[in-house]
């Protein structure tokens, strides 16, 4: 009789422990999640603000320019093709041609973070070198002179173990400095 009593006090016990992780898992959890999601966005003067954690492109001469994305909003997300494929190449091509006229430079100036994307299509890092060969660009733009620009650029880069300019807080800094 006491091991009857036994499993059944365990196998009751399992069954609340299960009733209450699926409550907390497949109910509580989801619904805070969804109640986070539907909170207003950071604002100032009741405009969005972009967060420096996520690369945001701008469109324009005015601005620095951003990895390309492999993403398609509102998703994140890269490709899988390699750099042996040969639709990722001629993308890869078709983008350092676009670069290079954009930014009035021969091709092989272009550097490789500006025509490969980004895996998450978030990043909102760029490589120093990337950024200076925007810098022409930018001041002509802006009308400013391409020595503040560069020093905007030189006051956003940082990094760890290679120099990196964050674009969001670049252009951000381009903004507030007109």
């Amino acid at each position: 009789m006491t091991v009857v009593n036994n499993f059944v006090k365990q196998a009751l016990a399992g069954l609340r422990i299960l009733l209450v992780l699926t409550v907390i898992t497949g109910v509580l959890y989801p619904a805070a999640v969804w109640g986070v999601s539907r909170l207003p966005g950071l604002q100032s003067n009741a405009e969005a603000v972009d967060t420096t954690l996520v690369g945001v492109a701008r469109d324009g001469d005015q601005w620095f320019h951003t990895r390309p994305s492999a993403a398609t909003l509102p998703a994140s997300g890269g490709s899988n093709k390699g750099e042996r494929n040969a639709d990722y190449d001629q993308v890869v091509a078709e983008r350092r041609t676009a670069i290079a006229h954009r930014e009035g430079v021969s091709e092989d100036r272009v550097p490789q973070d500006a025509v490969t994307a980004s895996a998450s299509g978030l990043d909102p890092h760029i490589s120093r070198e990337y950024a200076e060969l925007q810098v022409p660009r930018v001041a002509r733009a802006t009308g400013r002179s391409a020595q503040a620009v560069h020093d905007l650029v030189a006051a956003s880069a940082g990094g760890t173990f290679t120099e990196t300019v964050n674009v969001t807080e670049l252009n951000r800094a381009l903004e507030t400095a007109r």
